[in-house]
């Protein structure tokens, strides 16, 4: 599976926005860097912690959360079993609305 969002930059039209980087640091906060240059230090502890539905939940596991790869520009956990969508992640706005089961 590959998630990806077309956003436009004024100065090259129409790019694809994808995840350069992604750094592991503490209590699940992980730092983005963007294609598009724009940084973000995402804490994931809120969504983990809100969530009810198990396959979520694991992920307050510190060494399976800290255990994430990127690939195809997209964080991914464990085969994709647990993902976010690129545009909330630029954005900087995890969404809890779908954590139920």
């Amino acid at each position: 599976m590959k998630i990806i969002v077309d956003y436009k930059d004024s100065e090259s039209g129409v790019n694809q926005l994808k995840i350069d980087s992604a750094k592991y640091l503490w209590d699940y906060a992980i730092r983005i860097v963007f294609n598009d240059g724009k940084e973000r230090l995402i804490d994931f502890k809120p969504f983990l912690s809100k969530s009810l539905h198990p396959s979520i939940k694991k992920y307050l596991d510190e060494n399976k959360f800290s255990n994430f790869s990127l690939i195809d520009g997209n964080l991914n956990w464990n085969d994709y079993d647990l993902i976010f969508p690129i545009s909330d992640l630029h954005k900087d706005q995890i969404d809890t609305k779908f954590t139920k089961p």
